[in-house]
This record gives C-alpha cells, sequence and structure tokens, in this order.
C-alpha cells in the first residue's frame, strides 16, 4: 500500500509539474489525455478531486434544461438537428409551457435554468426569447443561461438586458481546419464568428460557457489538447465537454474517419474534464447527458474527475425524442419529478452534495472581471 501511495504522489506530482509550467504546449498535454493505466487515472482523478474540493467544494449545481426549439438554421455534420435532416418533427414551446418548467425549477429550489434551442436569428424568435426570459425573471429567482447559438452582436445585448446573465456557446472545436470538416462551406458555417461570438458575449457582460466535443470524425488528441489550451486562453467561465456520439441522419453516420473509437471517449473526457479542473481551477465543470450514453454511471464518473454542474432535462417529455443532437439520449421519456429524484441519488452516491436554491454562478468569473459574487 506504501509503494501503491508514493506512486500514485509521484505521478500526481509529475502532472502538476506538466499543467504548471508557464510554457504549456499541447504536446505537453497529449500524455495525460492518454493515460491509460488504473494508476495513472486514480492518480488524474485523485489530484482533480483535491483541486475541485479546495476551490470549488463538492456542491453539484442544477441548471433545469429547457429545450424549448429544435427549429434551426445550420446544418453541421454531426448534429441530429441540422436543418436537412427532414425525419425531425419541428416544434417550439409556448410561454405557458416554459414557464411551467421554469415554476418547476423554482419549486425544486434548482436556482438555475438554462434555455436551450437549435440557432434562429429571425426577428420573431428573438423577441420570444426576450420576452420569455423577461417574464421568468419577473416571477422567478433563478439564474438564467441561455443557448441559442450564434446571434448579432445587438441580440445578445438583448438577452442580457431582459435578464440572462450567462450564455453557452460551444466551440466545438478549436481547430479552424476541423471546423471546416465538421460544417458545410458556406458564409453560414464560419469559424471566425463563432470566435467573434465568443468576444462579443464576454464584452457584453455574459458568464461564458464554452466546450467540445471529444471523438468526432478527423478528431486527434492533440486537437483536444488545443481545445483545453484555447479554454484556457479565452478565459472561459463555465465548460461543457461531452463525447461524439453518432446520429443516424447526418452525415457523419458511420464515417470511417475516427483516431477515437467510441468505446474509449468516455475515458479521453473524463481525462480532459481532469486537466481543465486541474489547469483552469474555479471554473464551473458540466457532467454531460452524453456520457451517460456510454456508461451507465458516465455523469457521476464526471464529478468524480472535477465536474460540479448538472442539467436535469425539464423539457416536457412529449417533445424530448425530437430534441436529440445524438442518438439514445437517455431519459427520454421521464418526466421532471422522477428525473429529480434519479439525479439525488445519483449525487449522493459519489459523495456530493446538491446546491439547492443557489445560482452556482462561475467563481471564475468574478475573479475574471475583478469583482466579487454577490
Amino acid at each position: 500500500m506504501y509503494i501503491y501511495i508514493m506512486k500514485s504522489e509521484r505521478i500526481q506530482q509529475d502532472i502538476m509539474k506538466i499543467l504548471s509550467s508557464p510554457f504549456l504546449k499541447k504536446e505537453d498535454i497529449v500524455p495525460i489525455l492518454k493515460m491509460e493505466t488504473k494508476e495513472e487515472m486514480e492518480a488524474l482523478q485523485s489530484l482533480a478531486m483535491k483541486v475541485k474540493q479546495k476551490e470549488v467544494g463538492r456542491v453539484v449545481y442544477f441548471r433545469g434544461l429547457v429545450e424549448f426549439s429544435n427549429v434551426c438554421r445550420k446544418n453541421c455534420f454531426y448534429c441530429g438537428l441540422r436543418k436537412d435532416n427532414k425525419a425531425v418533427n419541428r416544434f417550439r414551446l409556448n410561454e405557458e409551457e416554459i414557464l411551467h418548467a421554469a415554476a418547476f425549477a423554482y419549486q425544486n429550489r434548482y436556482g438555475s435554468l438554462v434555455l436551450q434551442s437549435g440557432e434562429n436569428q429571425s426577428e420573431e424568435h428573438i423577441d420570444f426569447v426576450c420576452r420569455i426570459v423577461q417574464q421568468i425573471k419577473s416571477k422567478f429567482d433563478l439564474g438564467i443561461t441561455l443557448s441559442c447559438g450564434e446571434q448579432t452582436e445587438e441580440t445578445y445585448r438583448r438577452f442580457f438586458e431582459s435578464g440572462a446573465h450567462r450564455y453557452l456557446l460551444r466551440i466545438e472545436t478549436s481547430s479552424p481546419q476541423l471546423y471546416r470538416k465538421w460544417h458545410p462551406d458556406d458564409r453560414m458555417h464560419r469559424f471566425e464568428t463563432r470566435l467573434n461570438c465568443l468576444g462579443v458575449l464576454k464584452k457584453i457582460g455574459f458568464q461564458v460557457g464554452s466546450g467540445s466535443m471529444v471523438g468526432v470524425p478527423f478528431q486527434t488528441y492533440e486537437d483536444i489538447a488545443g481545445d483545453i489550451l484555447f479554454l484556457r486562453d479565452m478565459e472561459i467561465d463555465m465548460m461543457g465537454i461531452g463525447p461524439f456520439i453518432e446520429h443516424s441522419n447526418t452525415p457523419f453516420h458511420q464515417l470511417n474517419a475516427y483516431s477515437i473509437p467510441q468505446a474509449e471517449r468516455l475515458d479521453v473526457t473524463l481525462r480532459m474534464i481532469a486537466v481543465l479542473r486541474i489547469l483552469l481551477k474555479d471554473v464551473n465543470i458540466a457532467s454531460t447527458t452524453a456520457m451517460q450514453v456510454l456508461d451507465r454511471f458516465g455523469r457521476e464518473k464526471g464529478f468524480l474527475f472535477g465536474a460540479n454542474v448538472i442539467m436535469p432535462n425539464l423539457t416536457p417529455s412529449i417533445y424530448r425524442k425530437d430534441y436529440q443532437l445524438y442518438e439514445n439520449k437517455p431519459c427520454l421519456d421521464e418526466d421532471a419529478t422522477q428525473c429529480n429524484n434519479c439525479l439525488e441519488v445519483r449525487i449522493a452516491s459519489v459523495g456530493e452534495t446538491i446546491g439547492y436554491g443557489e445560482w452556482g454562478d462561475p467563481l471564475h468569473f468574478f475573479r475574471r472581471v475583478n469583482s466579487s459574487p454577490l
């Protein structure tokens, strides 16, 4: 046992030495992402938990997720909501349905709500989002995160002035070359646009979330290491990292161009979460639903590798089958109460507590803007 502990401590010291370097490069991170032995994984997990305990505590924050519209103007090659997928029944929740979900979140002390949709830049859609955010804020003390894709600076300002204070916009990949392979080559799909949107969101004052996928066609470990450095250098406050899962109604279905097979994607995702926690310390990191697709305990493992946020699905169950970015999404038939009870048990099983009634804003944001949490 003594020898095992000493070996674990030595591995942790090596990891810290690498990640603490002011000259950290992609090639330095790759060996950590490729760790495979039990000793290495346990040492990485233990170190990530030490940092998590010190920086953010062992508290999991709820973000009640309302997928309020699957209408999308984009045609991303990996996504089940892509415009050209004619098998999807398009929908948008009405105001009453969204307010009902918000009431559930408030009554169950979730603290925060996420309103997510496909990308839609129509004036009618933007007005709808602003109006519903204003109504939620007038009725309930809830933190509001929006995830509505790329918008203009004017639209982002309207969202912020309506009462949303967080915005989630995944970069998906920090590589312009990969981005071009994952999207159609047209003016609607530009890496530079996505990058500019993240900068605008920070300028306006949003707590900014981003993230990437693990195991998408043509992606390498070096690309994933680059994503980590991108999130650090962009000073992102919140991260959503998930394994890529194929959708049969997309061009990437059965595409034979994988460096990371599906069986390995969860472990690589866990290593990436751990590295982000160790490197960025006080950010919020979500344990994503996609992790549970590959392992029934995938989200619990996410907490043990440094994640501290989870997004219970509050979308009415009759709509959930039509909001699948990937296939085999769990909990499609569970109502919000069933989901809530299940998550309480799951979170308690790994020794975490739930931050009921708390917005759970990322401490990184307040450090970034040289302020203090209210």
